[in-house]
């Protein structure tokens, strides 16, 4: 067998026949030519057999390296003039547009990144980590299914800090696939605004005010033509059945304006984390008056207490359990402050009915009003605003569990691949490991 015959078995690039092969000290040069007559347009799907010109110069490409060498592969390209593009160089079918890479040698680069962190991949892959992020980039481009936006009903908004500095990615969602379908950077009304505008990209913008809510919209319309402000909900969003949310304003009002008719339902977890808040500001309040009245050990005292008063009573150690029994044998509103949270946890036990917990939102409600506690009498103004919010997702069985579990995963994800400085490539990470994309390396393909 010819050695030109042999690589070409061995490199397995589709629509490409190996001309020569050379080898140096470091690397193999293999020099290929394309079997296909029609000039192909790298950006869409324009072909033609009318040729512009002829490079001058080889493009080359890196692919899987052959033992400890380094694999380039060459190839004397033409151009051609696209109607929509213009003037450009015809496409490969073994590289993406832009690329200088193989997809072979892409597909192991990103599936490294989602297994190992970057610094291993560079040493492995021989290249450095600005590369890695713009090849996540366009595997992921590549990959990510262009209908996942398709056949939504449920879905989760949420945002994750993926940098210093208040940095946040928004993530959205799907509870049926229970899986990432789309995410941008930023969060709040904005970035779910960008949502629906590409859930129905087709959709007319409505020409609403910044900063004014739909009640405030709405009743403007009536004053002045008489009639209610009737919305035109896109295709897409009108199957949105419910939305899963923290009880952040933004996400909320860009729902009601985009999807009127689905529920919006509170997430429970987000719920017990304010009343763990405000017991956390309770007991703050508390240790700075010992210390204000010179009480300095009891407050030195007091502050080694604070797990014991967050923690879940279940998993509490044995000293925590002594230390939290003697805060309610000394009494004040510090064993008050802890009973009113455990009131907060105990309303979302699993076994209660919708009805239940309306029952016990409303004594809870009652108590926190009386309190005479600040942070728990905010805490019963916020829950009382989002009581319908919290009754719906217990009635649907609905919660942001799966959207945080998610959230943890991307933050490991991000610190594994430190180093990234564009969210597009975080983002291009996020959908290969958490969204619907199924990577596969090249020996599982071509031997399927």
């Amino acid at each position: 067998m010819r050695i030109t015959a042999a690589f070409s078995r061995l490199l397995c690039l589709p629509g490409a026949w190996v001309r020569s092969v050379f080898f140096e000290r470091d690397r193999i040069l293999v020099t290929v030519a394309l079997r296909r007559r029609r000039l192909r347009c790298p950006k869409c799907s324009y072909s033609t057999r009318h040729r512009e010109s002829k490079q001058h110069h080889d493009s080359v490409w890196r692919h899987l390296d052959l033992g400890v060498w380094r694999l380039e592969v060459h190839a004397r390209l033409r151009r051609l003039r696209c109607p929509e593009h213009g003037a450009l160089v015809e496409g490969v079918p073994f590289a993406c547009d832009g690329a200088r890479f193989t997809r072979d040698f892409e597909n192991l680069v990103a599936w490294l990144a989602t297994k190992t962190d970057k610094t291993a991949t560079c040493r492995l892959t021989r290249i450095d980590w600005h590369t890695i992020g713009r090849i996540i980039e366009r595997v992921g481009d590549e990959l990510i299914d262009g209908d996942r936006l398709s056949d939504l009903f449920e879905v989760s908004i949420d945002e994750v800090a993926w940098r210093k500095g208040h940095r946040y990615l928004t993530l959205v969602g799907d509870h049926r696939r229970r899986c990432v379908v789309w995410g941008c950077e930023g969060k709040g009304q904005a970035a779910a605004d960008r949502f629906f505008a590409e859930l129905d990209p087709n959709q007319p913008v409505d020409p609403v005010t910044p900063g004014k809510d739909t009640e405030t919209i709405a009743f403007q319309a009536i004053e002045t033509t008489g009639e209610p402000d009737e919305r035109i909900v896109g295709e897409r969003a009108s199957k949105l059945v419910a939305v899963s949310m923290d009880m952040g304003e933004g996400y909320a009002k860009s729902v009601r304006q985009h999807a009127p008719q689905a529920v919006i339902c509170i997430d429970n977890y987000h719920v017990v984390q304010l009343a763990t808040k405000a017991l956390d500001e309770v007991r703050r309040e508390h240790w700075n008056e010992l210390r204000h009245t010179g009480e300095r050990h009891a407050a030195k005292a007091f502050k080694d207490a604070r797990w014991s008063l967050l923690k879940n009573p279940a998993d509490l150690t044995e000293r925590q359990a002594d230390t939290l029994a003697a805060l309610h044998a000394a009494g004040g509103k510090i064993p008050r402050a802890w009973a009113m949270k455990e009131m907060v946890r105990a309303i979302f036990a699993p076994a209660l009915t919708e009805h239940a917990v309306a029952k016990l939102i409303d004594r809870l409600l009652a108590r926190l009003s009386r309190s005479r506690l600040k942070p728990f009498v905010r805490l019963g103004r916020t829950i009382r605003k989002h009581r319908d919010g919290i009754l719906a997702a217990r009635r649907l069985n609905l919660s942001n569990a799966r959207a945080e579990a998610l959230n943890n995963k991307v933050k490991l994800i991000i610190r594994r691949a430190y180093g990234f400085h564009s969210a597009n490539a975080a983002l291009a990470l996020v959908h290969l490991t958490c969204g619907p994309v199924t990577l596969t390396l090249p020996h599982e393909h071509q031997f399927a």
